[in-house]
């Protein structure tokens, strides 16, 4: 029975409550803006790579060269959209 629960998941999942648990404490406290953004900062870089590793199986596959390549096209594809969203729209594209 101990092989058939999955002990890491749930450990997963509530360290990805605890994260989010954290970040919305941020919102509540009064940080200063550096403060908080470090501290926001910090918590999406753990629950992006908990995200990765424990519940999309990022390292159990044996062609890893695939699975890094799609995460850094996936990487500039976010951040062309989100950079030239700011660019058209907030930073005065004319």
């Amino acid at each position: 029975m101990k092989k058939l629960f999955p002990t890491h998941h749930v450990m997963g999942y509530v360290f990805s409550l605890i994260l989010s648990v954290v970040a919305l404490a941020v919102v509540f406290w009064d940080l200063s803006l550096a403060v908080g953004m470090t501290i926001l900062v910090i918590a999406a870089a753990i629950q992006m790579s908990l995200q990765l590793f424990l519940f999309m199986h990022i390292g159990e596959n044996g062609s890893k060269t695939a699975l890094y390549t799609n995460i850094v096209y996936a990487l500039f594809v976010g951040l062309v959209t989100v950079f030239g969203t700011l660019f058209t729209m907030i930073w005065g594209y004319q």
